[in-house]
């Protein structure tokens, strides 16, 4: 029986590293599609587009090695809690890549337009707001911490109005004339893409709250209070995962 439970944990210890592993090559790409975005560089572009089928195969990989842990070992209580929200976990990850492509995508769409400094330096700290919550997020996984996980939500609140910011200054640069409707639905996506991403850290915060505490995320948030992204964006001390 000893035996069997070391395999068990020596199992779960290996698909939790191969997740955050696979986060942090999300922490990553995120400022590399910015950069993609704002140098329109389409060679970029097309090395984090084929990029993210690598994220794709590994997160199978890990799917699969949970789904293993669970027909072989049979797992109950708090252990159960692990695998359970490594599954989900794995698909907050897998979409996170999809989303930082499609920035890239985007990037094809408006190439050869130029962005106005309001429209770039709010791209740019959307940009590090999506990293650094997805950093934290990871921190919050790898060390069990709740407290940390609930602080996640926090830095997506400044994410989020990051980009209703975002969204009024290109209304404002499309009236103006500086960019045309097609460009502006775009950035539009853009905006939507990044905010997403800070989404799908905050299930996985929420993930680590459960696995912590047994609580269910409940998906019935109150309403959140105003954020002014004028004020330092919130931030749970966690280091940039690598």
């Amino acid at each position: 029986m000893d035996e069997l439970r070391k395999s068990f944990h020596h199992d779960l210890d290996k698909a939790r590293d191969d997740l955050a592993l696979l986060a942090a090559r999300v922490v990553e790409i995120i400022p590399r599609a910015t950069s993609v975005l704002l140098d329109g560089d389409l060679e970029g572009a097309d090395l984090v587009i084929r990029g993210d089928a690598e994220i794709d195969a590994h997160a199978v990989d890990v799917e699969e090695r949970c789904i293993q842990i669970l027909a072989l070992q049979a797992p109950v209580a708090s252990d159960l809690r692990q695998v359970v929200a490594l599954l989900k976990m794995i698909a907050e990850i897998e979409r996170s890549g999809d989303l930082a492509a499609n920035i890239c995508k985007a990037t094809r769409r408006i190439y050869g337009h130029e962005l106005d400094p309001k429209l770039r330096g709010i791209i740019g700290r959307m940009g590090e707001q999506a990293s650094s919550i997805y950093a934290a997020a990871i921190e919050a996984f790898r060390e069990n911490d709740a407290a940390k996980a609930a602080a996640v939500d926090d830095m997506d609140a400044y994410l989020d109005a990051l980009q209703k910011q975002f969204i009024a200054a290109i209304f404002e640069s499309q009236a103006a004339g500086h960019i045309d409707l097609q460009v502006a639905v775009q950035l539009a996506m853009v905006a939507r893409f990044y905010e997403r991403i800070g989404d799908h850290a905050v299930n996985m915060a929420e993930r680590v709250t459960y696995i912590v505490t047994g609580k269910v995320p409940d998906h019935k948030k109150p309403k959140r209070p105003q954020v002014n992204v004028d004020d330092p964006a919130p931030s749970t001390g966690a280091a940039e995962a690598t």
